[in-house]
């Protein structure tokens, strides 16, 4: 494989994280508040990195077997088939993610973290072990697996705590009883 094909499938993944912020920037540079521009963000963060990114895996997966087995540096087997169905529950969080509560967005965030943290153990074990530097094993879909749940939830969490802050109060119109 020449470098500029091994570069082009080790960041490929990375896709799934720009298309996505970059979306979100776009749309959110016409939001008219900070809790209106947070939940831009986190819907086009489910939407694309979380559930079309695991949507796209999922698919990959299963109708590609043998190129995502080389993809990874294994041989085909049984466990491929886990793979996309692990990504296909991804997929349907993330979609549900797009209108959850902050509460709830934390928890896809925690429960996709345990599976894709997981895969990065996975991906730098046989990294360092084995010498596994195929595209798919190292490069952008490390990238994607620790980023991907980890931005989920600090925008959860900053929504959380943007929720909990208190409103400032509209300033009384001069004159006005405060009684009225």
């Amino acid at each position: 494989m020449d470098n500029v094909s091994y570069l082009a499938q080790s960041a490929f993944p990375l896709v799934w994280i720009a298309v996505p912020a970059i979306g979100a920037h776009l749309r959110a540079r016409r939001a008219t508040s900070p809790r209106e521009r947070l939940e831009i963000w986190q819907r086009w963060w489910a939407i694309g990195a979380f559930g079309i990114g695991s949507l796209w895996m999922t698919v990959a997966f299963l109708a590609f077997p043998d190129v995502m087995a080389t993809a990874i540096g294994f041989h085909r087997t049984p466990f491929l088939f886990e793979i996309a169905f692990a990504n296909l529950g991804l997929a349907v969080m993330g979609f549900r993610a797009a209108s959850a509560s902050a509460r709830e967005r934390i928890t896809i965030g925690l429960g996709g973290g345990m599976f894709l943290w997981g895969a990065v153990v996975g991906h730098l074990y046989q990294w360092f072990a084995n010498g596994d530097h195929a595209p798919g094993n190292t490069g952008g879909v490390l990238a994607n697996d620790i980023l991907i749940p980890a931005v989920m939830i600090i925008l959860a969490v900053r929504s959380q705590r943007l929720a909990a802050a208190p409103r400032p109060r509209p300033a009384s119109a001069p004159g006005a009883s405060a009684t009225a």
